[in-house]
């Protein structure tokens, strides 16, 4: 009798749940319409040429700087500080530790662009507006990119204070900025992600660091959409599918990237242990807190890297 019932259930909620899908078309949390994914190579065009106001520098090497690091911008020579309100349709952050500068200058005798600061899904902006940097800095000519960003570790060997180049990551935010009609000036409707961190990249920081004195730690990142924290269930389920740092960015600015054809070398900068691995409840204030720690080693691998890679 049991078993018939449960037959009779199921069948009844896949019946309704097809016969809606059908008759009304998928919800806008399945697939959003077309119209909310606008082109965004003009709007590229336009940010770009509000820039070009500002310089006419032509970076090589475009930086994103995560949560209490945005200081090495401004350690960039002869720049060029454009504010994001400035800059036609450039999503701002809220967050404290993202100042919200595009920086422009020479940096280990590179032209570089660097962010101060990025957005997030969790402020509410659309996966195209975290994104927006990345492409912007593409339109201005950068091909490689160094993104950076704060991690709680749960990876073995972790601790606070360590910086862990990534290797590979899991997009666990639940959307993709590639969703909609692809834009074939941007890049194929396919991008391959097999190496989305570039090896060679990851070897050259991994020796800058052994330069400097310290180990550059290894691993796999997880990003998750937050705000809040995340539980240490979540932890241990993160830990087993094989991330060791966990965060709340980065992930789609990487397939952004690849999607453009640029080099990506990321690196974390583990600013807590993640939940149920401290005892210590997690705050945004310890993440500022051991990032401005660590900022001197970590400004000095960054102009490291970009001192032993290869002219582009």
């Amino acid at each position: 009798m049991f078993p018939a019932l449960w037959t009779d259930l199921w069948t009844d909620l896949w019946t309704d749940l097809w016969t809606d899908l059908w008759t009304h078309g998928p919800g806008p949390a399945i697939i959003a319409p077309m119209s909310e994914h606008p082109p965004q190579a003009p709007r590229m065009s336009a940010a770009a040429d509000d820039v070009r106001r500002h310089t006419d520098r032509k970076p090589e090497v475009a930086l994103v700087l995560g949560s209490g690091l945005g200081a090495f911008a401004d350690t960039l020579e002869d720049k060029v500080v454009v504010p994001y309100s400035d800059i036609r349709t450039m999503p701002m952050s809220k967050v404290v530790g993202h100042a919200g500068n595009l920086v422009l200058g020479d940096v280990a005798g590179r032209s570089a662009v660097a962010m101060q600061g990025r957005v997030h899904l969790y402020e509410g902006h659309p996966a195209s507006d975290i994104v927006f940097g990345v492409r912007l800095m593409h339109a201005l000519g950068a091909r490689t990119l160094l993104i950076t960003n704060a991690a709680g570790g749960c990876g073995d060997g972790l601790a606070a204070g360590d910086l862990m180049c990534i290797t590979d990551h899991l997009n666990l935010t639940g959307t993709n900025c590639l969703v909609g009609p692809n834009e074939d000036a941007l890049g194929p409707r396919f991008p391959d992600m097999t190496a989305a961190y570039d090896p060679a990249l990851g070897a050259l920081a991994g020796e800058a660091a052994e330069g400097l004195g310290f180990e550059l730690k290894r691993g796999v990142y997880a990003g998750l959409l937050g705000p809040t924290y995340e539980t240490p269930a979540e932890v241990r389920m993160m830990k087993t599918v094989g991330a060791d740092a966990v965060g709340m960015s980065t992930v789609l600015e990487v397939i952004a990237a690849r999607h453009l054809g640029m080099r990506v070398l990321g690196i974390s900068c583990i600013t807590n242990l993640a939940a149920g691995i401290s005892a210590q409840p997690l705050s945004h204030d310890e993440v500022t807190e051991t990032a401005t720690r660590v900022r001197s080693q970590f400004e000095g691998l960054l102009r490291s890297v970009l001192e032993r890679m290869e002219p582009a």
